[in-house]
């Protein structure tokens, strides 16, 4: 079944490649934005866009959701695409590429590349959620990235195929990961992951308005190394184009004893992405059971 399951997948996104980086994504929002709404997920969405915004109006709530579809639809149809995407380089930035970012950022990226240092680097479900991985790697960012396994094996192994020439190393989310980011940055290696979705064993943060629990992993690997954190984020453009966003060294609290703070270190990655989704909130995924 698992090989037929990835025939079927391998053959889907071969269409999808053939249809090009426009029109692919295009017809991912369409079947999203149709389709989307008659799911469980979508009262989901309803709900937590609800609580987050009560001062919007049901117009303004419903098209927030209908975008947050549309992005969810264009993401899943770029993954085959991400090597035509990605257009930017550095050196020479070409006016109306798919890819832009500033001065100061790809400043910021060269910094983390060349700085001898190992990083911390978190994200979160807004955009095109694998370029800020794609950009460390096309950057020269020695990285280890971690994944979320698709639980069906044979579209695990695709997802990889097309992930692993466009990222750095692959961690695969499970018992061992912790071992292997820690080991990362023993090396002078960078580490990313998105911190953004529900972690029932983790501490309790405040989050778009509500209490949450959060993954605490990256704080918990910060305080261990004391290395510096930055956030890492994709905007979404009109026209399939995406701009590249790098903090700079974000100053994470700290205890009595000068250690940093597991708990409001990881409050703190928290309140970064939630200004994120507030900038753009019809690029984050509300179809996530987040406050459950």
């Amino acid at each position: 079944m698992n090989f037929l399951i990835g025939l079927a997948l391998r053959a889907g996104f071969g269409l999808l490649r053939l249809m090009g980086p426009r029109l692919a994504p295009a017809l991912g929002a369409f079947l999203a934005r149709n389709l989307g709404p008659i799911t469980p997920a979508h009262r989901i969405g309803r709900d937590n866009i609800a609580a987050a915004f009560p001062e919007k109006s049901a117009a303004e709530r419903a098209a927030i959701l209908r975008e947050a579809w549309d992005n969810l639809g264009r993401t899943a149809c770029e993954y085959v695409h991400m090597d035509r995407i990605w257009d930017f380089d550095p050196e020479k930035p070409k006016p109306g590429g798919r890819i832009s970012a500033s001065a100061e950022t790809v400043a910021l990226y060269e910094r983390l590349r060349d700085d001898g240092k190992p990083a911390i680097v978190f994200s979160a479900h807004l955009a095109n959620w694998e370029l800020p991985a794609v950009a460390a790697a096309k950057h020269g960012i020695d990285s280890a990235v971690l994944y979320r396994t698709p639980n069906n094996v044979a579209v695990a192994r695709e997802i990889l195929r097309l992930r692993k020439d466009s990222m750095g190393v692959l961690v695969p989310a499970g018992m061992g990961a912790p071992l292997r980011l820690a080991r990362a940055l023993e090396a002078g290696q960078h580490i990313g992951m998105l911190v953004d979705q529900r972690f029932g064993r983790g501490p309790r943060v405040m989050f778009m308005g509500r209490e949450a629990a959060a993954n605490p992993l990256l704080a918990q690997l910060a305080r261990r190394y004391d290395c510096p954190v930055h956030g890492a984020r994709a905007i979404r453009l009109p026209g399939g184009h995406f701009r590249l966003e790098l903090t700079e060294e974000i100053a994470m609290p700290r205890d009595a004893e000068g250690l940093i703070d597991i708990n409001a270190a990881t409050q703190k990655m928290n309140e970064v992405i939630e200004g994120w989704v507030r900038e753009y909130p019809g690029q984050w995924l509300w179809m996530h059971r987040r406050w459950r």
